[in-house]
Order: structure tokens, then sequence, then C-alpha cells
């Protein structure tokens, strides 16, 4: 289904001063007093001392029925319709209560290829509950097969009638226990090379033909899952673009996804453990004010610190200015792999120097003899989940690739299968 090229809802004029101040005044009509005075005594980590994530979710409704968590989308997709200059206004201005989207993968990545290639139809029926976190989304695109090589995979939808009949085995998909729906690539042609193929659907996650296994990683917390699928339905109306053309849709959402894992200011996924560089200041200071060597006081330490946290502001601005452009409907483009190499790498750095600013703590910690990961400092957790930085999204390897072909515009790696139908390829 190749997108429509509707006329939605004119852009309403509000200056970004304006945007500003009806954020404000939508905070104290809103937003809890107890949240609202613990964020404007001590920002977002005194906000999370007095309110609990379930608390959260309970009050999400109200957030997302605002407009506020896509201001730039147009009013019939959830969002208001402003300027780029009046959200990224309401952005600032949202900053401190710390209010982070509870549907990042909605946002990010469904969002993308349906703003790309969907139908109006398609955007009106799962947009708004995005904005809203009704219909939580997941992705299903790798496979154990076809990782890095996604081009390759092997999940089969066949037509029947109205409907694609999908069987197949996804990996590596985070939060799939929670969501409702999920952006599927699948194999349509075997006869066609590996790229032409493949076509992209929206698949209803809560069907018998759906089975999800939760993969523990090694900071002891489940966040990926493996999927499998049999017989499992779509609707021909949930078919995203053209049949064979799901290599084109996939790449929106591939560029929202790398955008969204790039760090500071990307507007996706928060960052855990050491968290931030700015972090990495108060964890140095304390460092020396509880008299340990290897605090803020030693210059080697404090210069270390403040390069980490100048890289981290150079993220965030690069950042906020694709996500304005991404949000006029600009796409991100291979641009974004450069985000991805750099973001996922900084934040690599960012983890170790805060497991180093713990020192001996962190070679080990008080905590249940059979629960490896109980007592975990947060500190460590981040490390370890910062190992996946460079994989998830696309490996860093690979979006190397990407920018020295499509950014750099240098020749493509030789490749002997080019060209050739799918089913003849060597496969692991």
């Amino acid at each position: 289904m190749a997108a429509d090229s509707d006329e939605e809802s004119p852009e309403p004029k509000i200056t970004a001063e304006r945007a500003a101040a009806e954020v404000r005044a939508w905070v104290t009509a809103n937003v809890p007093p107890s949240w609202r005075e613990a964020a404007e005594r001590g920002g977002p980590a005194e906000v999370r001392t007095v309110r609990t994530p379930e608390e959260y979710r309970a009050w999400y409704p109200v957030f997302g029925a605002s407009g506020l968590v896509a201001p730039t989308w147009p009013t019939e997709y959830g969002g208001r319709g402003w300027s780029v200059p009046a959200a990224r206004a309401a952005e600032h201005a949202l900053r401190t209560y710390h209010l982070p989207r509870l549907n990042p993968l909605g946002l990010s990545l469904t969002a993308a290829a349906l703003f790309a290639h969907g139908t109006l139809e398609q955007r009106r029926r799962f947009l708004p509950p995005i904005t809203r976190a009704e219909e939580i989304w997941c992705q299903l695109f790798s496979e154990p097969g076809s990782g890095s090589d996604l081009a390759s995979l092997s999940t089969r939808a066949e037509r029947d009638g109205a409907n694609w009949i999908i069987n197949g085995q996804k990996v590596w998909t985070t939060w799939a226990d929670r969501a409702d729906y999920a952006v599927l690539l699948a194999r349509t042609d075997p006869d066609a090379p590996k790229h032409q193929g493949l076509t992209y659907f929206l698949i209803d996650m809560h069907q018998p033909g759906i089975r999800v296994r939760p993969l523990r990683h090694m900071g002891g917390a489940v966040e990926f899952f493996q999927v499998f699928i049999d017989d499992a339905v779509v609707p021909d109306a949930q078919r995203v673009g053209d049949c064979g053309a799901g290599w084109k849709v996939a790449q929106a959402t591939l560029g929202g996804e790398r955008q969204m894992v790039s760090g500071a200011g990307s507007g996706g996924v928060d960052r855990i453990g050491g968290g931030s560089a700015e972090r990495l200041v108060g964890l140095a200071r304390k460092r020396s004010a509880d008299g340990l060597p290897g605090g803020w006081d030693e210059p080697e330490v404090r210069r270390e610190v403040v390069r980490l946290w100048g890289e981290e502001q150079i993220r965030r601005w690069t950042n906020e200015r694709i996500r304005d452009s991404a949000a006029v409907g600009r796409p991100i483009g291979p641009a974004s792999s450069i985000n991805k190499v750099h973001g996922s790498e900084l934040n690599q750095r960012i983890q170790e120097m805060a497991v180093k600013l713990l020192g001996p703590d962190a070679l080990a910690w008080e905590g249940d003899l059979d629960d490896y990961a109980s007592g975990m400092p947060d500190e460590i957790r981040g490390l370890l989940r910062s190992r996946a930085n460079t994989i998830e999204g696309g490996t860093s390897e690979i979006n190397r690739n990407l920018i020295a072909e499509r950014v750099l515009g240098m020749p493509k790696e030789p490749d002997p299968w080019r060209g050739r139908p799918w089913r003849e390829l060597p496969r692991g």
C-alpha cells in the first residue's frame, strides 16, 4: 500500500513563546503537585524520589491526551501540529519535570514508516494510540540467521485471500513481552534477490500464532526476547508499502531506530547506570567529598569527565537538530549511522568512567548468592548493558559501511551473490 498524498490539518500558527507558556499552564493544571515541586527543587533526579514507575504509568494517559508527546504531529494523529521551534520550546519547558515517553519504539520506529510510506487510513488508525501508549510496539526484524545481514532473513509471508500467513522466528526483540503490535519484515518472494523479495507488515502480537520467550542478558535483566511465529495472520490492510518494497519501507524504521539509540537528545530510550556525563560530575565530586582517591580533585579525572561531558553536549545538539528535521518530514537518512556509531561508543566510554569512579566498589557488592544481579550497583549494570550499544540498531561495523558507501560515496563491498535469487544464497 503506497502512502497517500492526503491533506492533513494545517499547522496552527503558534510562537515558541506561546508554546512554552501553554506547556507551563498545562503542567500546573495536570502534573501532580508533589512531582512538580520535586522537579522544580531538583530536576529529574528529585522527581524519581517521589514518583514510582507504576504511578507514572497510571498517570500517563493525561500526558498522552495532551498532544505534547509528539507536538509536531498533526492533531488528528495525536499531536498539536506545532512547528519545530514551538515543539522545541515545549520540550524545553517539559524537561525539568521528567516525563519520558512510554512507547518509544512506536514513536520512533513505527511512526517513521507510517509517515513515509503508510496510507491515510493506517496513520489515522495506529498513530493516535501510539502517542497515548494505548498500543505498545516492538520490532520483528532480526533473526537467528540474519542479524547484520538483515536482508537475508527467512521468515515467510504467504498470501491467503485478504490475509497474509506468517511463519518464522525473530530474535533480540526489545519489549516483545509487553507489545500489542509489531512492525514485521518478512519474505514474500524467495525467487527475487534478497532486498527485493521483502514486504513490511504491522502484526497483532496478541494472537495464538505468536509465542514470546525471554532472553536474560549479563546485567541480569530481561528486555530482549525470541519470538516464534506459526501461522500468524496479518490482514493485507496492515501491509505498509507495495509487495516486495519492504526493504525501502524498513529504511525509515532503521533510521528511526539508529536515531533513537544515539544518546543524549535523541528522544529515545533512557540510558541506565552511569546514565550521563553530567552524572559523572556528581560521582567524581562525591568521591572527593568522601576523601577517596580518583575523584574530582585530581586533574586527570576532572579532565576526562569534562571531555566526556563536552562530547555529550555535542551529541545532544546534533540529535536535537536531526529530531527537528525528522519532525517536519525530512528523512533521517544514512547520516543517522554517524550518530549511532558515535552515540553508542560514547555511552560505553561514559559507563566505563562511571565504574572507574566507583573504585573498589566496582569489584564486589552485597547481594543474594543465588542471584548474581541482586545488589548490583547501577553503574555496573549500565556498563554491562552498554556492551549491546554497538550491536543493537545495526553493528558499528555495518554502520561504518553505510557511512562509507552512502555518505562518503565510496565503492560498495564486493558481493559475489548480488542479484541472485534469495533461495540460491548460502545461509548459516
